[in-house]
């Protein structure tokens, strides 16, 4: 016997919980996971293209992984080393930006740092803190355990399910497709459709703005001489991936060693400041409307909830897939609405009678 639409809805409802709270329990554990398969969903209209070119769906992904890997390779090679050094130099530098600003309000503010006041021991306390702490911090992150095995893990598991994710990519999609139940196929392919179009908008779309903001900062921010700056820019570039967060930590960050480093020279610190205006501006009005365009669908507000909401839930995974899951969802909450505005709970009687 069939079931009413009234039962589909509940079973539905009940599976849909079910399935986000596995997805809330398991969400630390996730990451490797998701990144591999953002991976292979991204890189899975390429191997169909080599598949039309003649290779077999085995030897596309062979070559594509490869090449990926070696491409990742060289960069890291690059890098890594700049990278490393960069950011040691600023975790060694930063009691020194402290010292810089108690000397800076003696010069300018001499009666706020007078013996015994209030504010010199604040700032002798943070400095001492700085200097004691950050060194031992550093170095417990980086000998954590737990910290290398979760590093390790996203190094090997995410390739690894990337690998296997894209040579089966599109069984996969078949196979799913025989699972949908036959009344509401047509319209289950339609919203997958619809979803599709979002994340491949999104996705491909916002990796490409962070490689071009990532690689305007740090070249910028190291053209005019800021200290850390490669490491700053590439920092805020990777993080545009995440909407508002980017822009906002990597220019405080950067303007406060602008601060620091060029405390008498204004102009140097105004420019420091332009730059990421202007890389917001760029952003803003030509990458997004032009390489993500309007595919996510949503109010900036409802995405900035989404952040809050998913990142409360979530940490840092619930930050990464906060904006794309709020796209999908958008889109089902869209074709709920339009099933609603359809319908007799919505018509009413006046909408039966105007049937008639």
């Amino acid at each position: 016997m069939a079931l009413s639409r009234g039962q589909q809805l509940r079973y539905w409802g009940i599976g849909a919980l079910i399935f986000f709270a596995f997805l809330w329990f398991i969400g630390d554990t996730l990451l490797p996971f998701l990144v591999g398969m953002t991976i292979a969903y991204f890189l899975d209209p390429v191997a169909d293209r080599l598949e039309r070119a003649g290779f077999s769906r085995l030897w596309a992904t062979v070559v594509i992984t490869v090449g990926v890997l070696l491409g990742a390779m060289i960069v890291l090679v690059l890098l890594i080393p700049v990278v490393i050094d960069q950011t040691q130099s600023l975790i060694a530098a930063a009691p020194g930006y402290a010292e810089t600003l108690r000397n800076f309000l003696e010069e300018r503010f001499p009666d706020f740092l007078e013996e015994g006041s209030d504010v010199r021991d604040a700032i002798d306390s943070t400095t001492e803190t700085i200097r004691a702490r950050i060194p031992d911090i550093a170095n417990s992150i980086l000998a954590s355990g737990i910290a290398l095995l979760d590093f390790v893990l996203l190094l090997v598991v995410a390739p690894v399910v990337a690998f296997y994710m894209l040579m089966d990519w599109d069984r996969m999609v078949a196979k799913i497709d025989g699972w949908l139940p036959r009344e509401h196929r047509s319209s289950i392919r339609a919203l997958a459709r619809q979803v599709d179009d979002v994340l491949a908008g999104f996705v491909r779309g916002q990796l490409t703005v962070c490689l071009i903001l990532g690689t305007f900062y740090a070249v910028a921010l190291t053209l005019i001489g800021l200290q850390f700056g490669l490491v700053i820019g590439l920092f805020a570039g990777l993080i545009s991936f995440i909407p508002f967060i980017g822009s906002i930590m990597g220019g405080m960050v950067s303007i406060g060693v602008a601060l620091f480093q060029f405390w008498d020279q204004p102009l140097w610190i105004a420019a420091v400041a332009a730059i990421f205006a202007l890389g917001q501006a760029v952003e803003g009005n030509v990458l997004t409307p032009k390489l993500v365009g309007g595919s996510v669908g949503l109010h900036p507000v409802w995405l900035m909830f989404a952040l809050a909401a998913f990142g409360a839930l979530m940490g840092f995974t619930g930050l990464l897939i906060a904006v794309p899951v709020a796209a999908v969802l958008g889109v089902l909450a869209r074709f709920g609405l339009e099933k609603y505005l359809q319908g007799s709970l919505y018509r009413g009687t006046e909408g039966r009678d105007e049937d008639l």
